[in-house]
C-alpha cells in the first residue's frame, strides 16, 4: 500500500488574524503538511501552541508586519532551509524549505510567497522578475537530485487567461504581464507541472477573491496559488483540489487552501 501523504498551501494573510480559521481548518482537512505563507508576524509571536497542540511541528521565517512563510507537519523534518539563495541582502521572509523522510525516501516541500510586484513601473516589479529568476536558479539545482519535490505557495502569477474571471481586468497588473507570465512558464518549462492543471482544464478555478466589490459573491476571482510539482512528484499525484468553501467561513483570509495528495 503507497504512503498517503496530503500537502496544502494557503496564503493565511496574517496568523493572528486568522488562527481561528487555521485550527478548525487543520481539523477539517487534515493535512500532512501546510505551507503557509504571509504569516506576518515574527517567529518568537506566531501562535505555535495551538498548532502543536493538533498534532502538528512548526517552522517559520517570520518578519515583523508582512511577509513570512512557515510549514505546518505531522512529522518533523530532517532539515530546514531558510530563504531563497542568491541574493544575500534580501531581507523579505519569503521562502522556507523542508525535507522529510517517508519510507520511499525523501520529500522536498518549499512554502513560497513570490513578490506582488505592483505597482509595474517600479523597483518591485523588477524584484519580482528577479526573485523569480532565483526561484528558476534554485529549482534547476534541486531537480537536479531526481526527488519528489513540491513547490508550494502564493505565486502571484496569473498563469492563463482562463485563471482569472476577468482577464482583461489584469492586463497591466503585475500578476498577468507576459513577463511574468513567461518567467512563470520557464519553471514549467524546468520540469514542474501545475498540480490543479494536471487534473483539470475546467474554467471558474480561482484561489483568491478580493474583498472589496463583492467579488466572493459573484465568483470574480483569480488562480494565483500553486503547488509545482517535480516529474517525481507529479508521477505520484492521486488528486489537486481546491478548497473553496473557507472563504465563506467568518473573517476569511482572501486566499483559499488549495491542495494535493500523493501516493508514494
Amino acid at each position: 500500500m503507497p504512503d498517503g501523504m496530503k500537502i496544502a498551501t494557503w496564503n493565511i494573510n496574517g496568523i493572528k488574524a486568522r488562527i481561528d480559521n487555521l485550527l478548525p481548518w487543520l481539523k477539517e482537512s487534515d493535512p500532512d503538511v501546510v505551507c503557509l505563507q504571509e504569516i506576518k508576524s515574527v517567529d518568537e509571536q506566531f501562535p505555535r501552541l495551538e498548532i502543536e497542540a493538533l498534532g502538528y511541528h512548526v517552522e517559520t521565517h517570520g518578519q515583523k508586519g508582512f511577509n513570512g512563510v512557515a510549514i505546518l507537519s505531522k512529522n518533523t523534518p530532517d532539515d530546514v532551509s531558510r530563504g531563497l539563495p542568491g541574493e544575500e541582502t534580501d531581507e523579505q521572509a519569503r521562502f522556507i524549505e523542508a525535507v522529510f523522510s517517508r519510507a520511499t525516501g525523501v520529500v522536498r516541500v518549499v512554502s513560497l510567497y513570490l513578490p506582488n510586484g505592483n505597482p509595474v513601473n517600479t523597483e518591485k516589479y523588477l524584484y519580482k522578475l528577479a526573485w523569480m529568476e532565483r526561484l528558476e536558479r534554485w529549482t534547476e539545482r534541486r531537480l537536479a537530485l531526481e526527488e519528489p519535490l513540491v513547490l508550494a505557495g502564493d505565486y502571484n502569477v496569473i498563469p492563463q487567461p482562463e485563471d482569472a474571471k476577468q482577464p482583461e481586468n489584469w492586463l497591466n497588473d503585475a500578476l498577468f504581464l507576459p513577463a511574468t507570465r513567461q518567467a512563470f512558464r520557464r519553471l514549467e518549462n524546468l520540469g514542474l507541472s501545475d498540480a490543479i492543471r494536471s487534473v483539470s482544464d475546467a474554467p471558474g478555478l480561482y484561489s483568491f477573491w478580493d474583498y472589496q466589490a463583492g467579488a466572493w459573491q459573484k465568483n470574480n476571482g483569480i488562480r494565483i496559488d500553486h503547488l509545482m510539482l517535480s516529474p517525481e512528484a507529479a508521477g505520484h499525484l492521486v488528486s489537486a483540489s481546491i478548497e473553496k468553501h473557507v472563504r465563506a467561513w467568518e473573517k476569511p483570509s482572501d486566499h483559499v487552501p488549495v491542495t494535493i495528495e500523493l501516493a508514494l
